[in-house]
């Protein structure tokens, strides 16, 4: 099997299995254990795409002869290489250990089926962003993960809270792609094709270059685009990121979407929507490098996203919105390294923190979701001593937390120090937002040593004697308890993958480590000293205010109200009244004015038809004696 067909399969089967799903939802536990097998077969099917990945480049892929609208030309390509496999691979991963926590989680749930069957759909869109080599293709995988992911959030659509939760995931993200498309469009515009290679070649080049056809060594290129334009377009773009994961100002969103059930939560926080835009914009990074305002847009959004984020974290009183605010924060790390990243060390170290991240998030994200069961609830006073439950949640909790805090060897905190020199080099390279990127990585370790070091805290503080026999309830299948071991296993040893070559990484640097460890430190030490004698969910809130600013985002949801939505709405009730009653006033008025002369001829036409007749007879008489006269003389 090729690298190829590895591509074609990941997109396909994912797409059959959501259809297959949801033809059977009369019997859904059948349903959704078929969408498990297809799951299984992806990721043996990704798995020999690791296998044959290209050592360098990227393999294509033509899904057919190329469509040609005017002077576009839509090649539909696919496309597979090292990373690419990667990050394929482990989106197959999360998505087996989401659907066989599903059918243990939601095996009451009446719409089992149809969850995962949009669990398959997602997943083949999110297959679609990562092959993609034309942007058109790019564009449809994004669009159908958005719909997806309203669908998921507000599965349990019952709760007014889900709905809510839906509607704003799809509105903000929905907001923010509209500079998703029209920076998509430009681009290709600008190159005359949507294929990714063609799209690179135009917005890379300098105005003065020349573009030469191999055979012909005649220039066949279109001239490019002026510097301020690619910025311009680029910049569209990295706000439809910054939309659709949740970074400032779009941020609050991916918090309320807790409202959804928690595999649903572990698929899109972990290895899908919030970190498709990672994808694109590595996709198109040859372009971002090139674009300065973009960059800055970029670093900027994940600067300010990254510190706050994790601040909002550690005052969190529900244990599933600390996961969810830490995502932000991860994704933001994420794409600061692209924000940040020279043309020698490229795209890669942003891949391989997306690739960490999804592993140790979807475990954090499959343990509340198990300890939630047992708790009955997410709270951390209800969550508090769950962990031990069982063993193996004491332990996959703990290295979870270890990963999410970037500790020395595990894959996060390999991960996060590859983010952190990429930052240092742009900084002293080619300037830019490294050093405000670097300023805000370092305070962001801090911080999440802190809130980790809490979580850990509570889930792990030991229970009285009466309390044990409660928390044995709720105890998951053995799949589950196997798909969890394997997510720990590989969080521990995952950062083993930089041996194979598939990320194209430089060396670490011991210093930096170093740095990075005293910070953990710091920050744990502060957590575990805040936490004193009580509750150590009272570790950094104190007060029923802080806690209620700390759960509501800071008021952003507020301020979306106050600042676009009531204006957006009283603009709408303006528009409505004056089409109302100015504009189909007029209208009525001329329907009105038709009326009357209607009935005014009817009744005319009606008594006084003969009398009429012979009037206009007589003056067509008389007018025609009058010419006569005139033209006589």
């Amino acid at each position: 099997m090729s690298a190829l067909q590895v591509s074609s399969l990941l997109v396909l089967i994912p797409v059959i299995a959501a259809v297959a799903t949801l033809a059977l939802r009369r019997t859904p536990h059948f349903a959704a254990s078929l969408a498990t097998v297809a799951a299984l077969l992806s990721a043996v099917v990704s798995v020999i795409g690791l296998i044959v990945a290209p050592t360098r480049g990227e393999d294509v892929v033509q899904l057919r002869e190329p469509l040609r609208v005017g002077a576009l030309e839509m090649p539909l390509q696919l496309g597979a290489g090292p990373a690419t496999a990667a990050v394929a691979a482990v989106v197959a991963l999360v998505v087996v250990a989401v659907l066989v926590f599903t059918r243990w989680y939601l095996a009451d749930d009446d719409r089992l089926a149809q969850f995962a069957a949009t669990v398959s759909l997602f997943t083949a869109a999110m297959m679609l962003v990562v092959h993609a080599r034309d942007l058109v293709l790019t564009l449809v995988g994004w669009e159908v993960m958005g719909w997806c992911s309203y669908l998921l959030i507000g599965h349990w659509s019952r709760k007014e809270s889900a709905r809510r939760a839906a509607y704003k995931a799809f509105i903000v993200t929905r907001v923010a792609d509209i500079g998703f498309v029209l920076g998509i469009v430009g681009l290709v515009a600008g190159a005359g094709s949507s294929g990714l290679d063609a799209v690179i070649a135009h917005w890379s080049r300098s105005p003065g270059a020349e573009c030469v056809d191999s055979a012909t060594q005649v220039a066949a290129c279109v001239a490019p685009g002026e510097p301020w334009l690619r910025s311009l377009f680029i910049a569209l773009v990295v706000i439809g990121v910054l939309g659709k994961s949740a970074q400032f100002p779009f941020q609050d969103w991916l918090p309320d979407a807790m409202e959804g059930p928690t595999p649903a939560s572990a698929l899109i926080h972990a290895a899908t929507m919030v970190a498709a835009g990672t994808v694109v914009l590595a996709q198109l990074f040859p372009i971002l490098v090139l674009a300065d305002g973009a960059r800055w847009l970029l670093g900027a959004a994940t600067a300010v996203t990254m510190v706050g984020a994790a601040v909002l974290a550690l005052g969190q009183s529900d244990l599933k919105r600390l996961l969810a605010w830490s995502t932000v924060s991860q994704v933001a790390i994420m794409l600061s390294a692209l924000a940040t990243a020279t043309k020698d060390i490229g795209p890669d170290p942003a891949l391989f923190h997306m690739w960490s991240h999804a592993l140790f998030k979807s475990l954090l994200f499959l343990t509340i979701g198990w300890l939630s069961v047992v708790a009955g609830s997410t709270l951390a006073v209800a969550l508090r001593g769950a962990g031990n439950v069982h063993q193996l949640a004491r332990v996959a909790w703990l290295f979870g937390l270890l990963a999410l805090a970037g500790a020395p060897f595990v894959v996060g905190g390999l991960s996060k120090e590859h983010v952190i020199v990429t930052a240092y080099e742009g900084a002293i390279t080619t300037g830019g937002p490294g050093i405000l990127v670097l300023a805000a990585l370092l305070v962001t370790v801090v911080l999440t040593a802190a809130y980790a070091t809490r979580a850990h805290l509570v889930v792990s503080a030991p229970l009285e004697i009466e309390e044990r026999e409660d928390h044995h309830a709720g105890m998951p299948w053995d799949s589950v308890l196997a798909a969890l071991a394997v997510l720990t296993v590989l969080t521990v040893v995952g950062g083993l993958v930089l041996i194979t070559g598939l990320f194209d990484i430089h060396g670490v640097s011991f210093w930096w480590m170093f740095l990075t460890l005293l910070l953990i430190v710091v920050g744990a030490g502060v957590a575990y000293l805040a936490r004193g004698s009580g509750d150590p969910r009272d570790a950094f809130v104190r007060t029923p205010r802080q806690r209620e600013l700390a759960d509501a985002g800071l008021g952003f949801d507020t301020a979306y109200q106050t600042l676009v939505a009531r204006p957006v709405l009283g603009l709408a009730r303006i528009v409505e009244f004056l089409d109302r009653e100015v504009v189909d006033g007029y209208v009525r008025g001329a329907a009105a004015s038709a009326g009357i002369a209607g009935w005014f001829a009817e009744r005319g036409h009606r008594r006084e038809a003969p009398s009429a007749g012979v009037g206009l007879i007589a003056l067509g008489l008389i007018v025609a004696a009058g010419t006569a006269v005139l033209t006589w003389r």
